[in-house]
């Protein structure tokens, strides 16, 4: 990860993952993200919780598995468009699989501040399965729905961090 800059209002920084690289379903809460891809190819799979307003992602209670919609599952290569997500939509909660070597500019507004509880939770998809409530396989619910569950980060995971010697970045 290179860190480029970082106020109150916003962080800019790089993803450089080699391939099969995974940065883990993690969300941003109550932040717009925008993620532009550099170079390569890699898997988004995105989710959007079902039925919060802003106010409830930023103080959501994961102690349980919580309902979410998967609103991308697909492969991007360098160059395309960026992928936006608002606190609401566009897919705030999301996984990186590098299929290539490849690099991510992120821009977060606002960033990440424990003291404004804005900090980031790592998930898991339920076994894979569309649960209901009850935590019983639901037939009739959507192929784009999902339960997802809080988790602990992989104990194997780890994003090493390389420094910026470019033009100084200034807002």
């Amino acid at each position: 990860y290179l860190h480029l800059h970082r106020n109150k209002l916003f962080s800019i920084g790089i993803f450089c993952l080699s391939a099969s690289a995974v940065i883990p379903l993690h969300n941003h809460p109550g932040m717009t993200v925008l993620s532009k891809l550099i170079y390569g190819s890699m898997h988004v799979r995105s989710f959007d919780w079902i039925g919060s307003s802003s106010d409830k992602i930023v103080n959501k209670d994961f102690s349980k598995p919580q309902p979410a919609r998967l609103v991308c599952n697909s492969v991007f290569s360098a160059p395309c468009k960026p992928f936006i997500l608002y606190p609401t939509n566009g897919g705030n909660i999301h996984t990186f699989r590098a299929i290539t070597s490849c690099a991510v500019l992120d821009v977060l507004a606002p960033p990440y501040s424990e003291e404004d509880g804005r900090h980031c939770t790592y998930f898991r998809e339920i076994a894979g399965q569309r649960l209901c409530s009850e935590g019983t396989v639901n037939a009739g619910m959507p192929e784009d729905m999902m339960w997802l569950e809080q988790c602990q980060l992989p104990h194997d995971f780890a994003i090493p961090r390389g420094f910026y010697c470019g033009p100084k970045v200034v807002p």
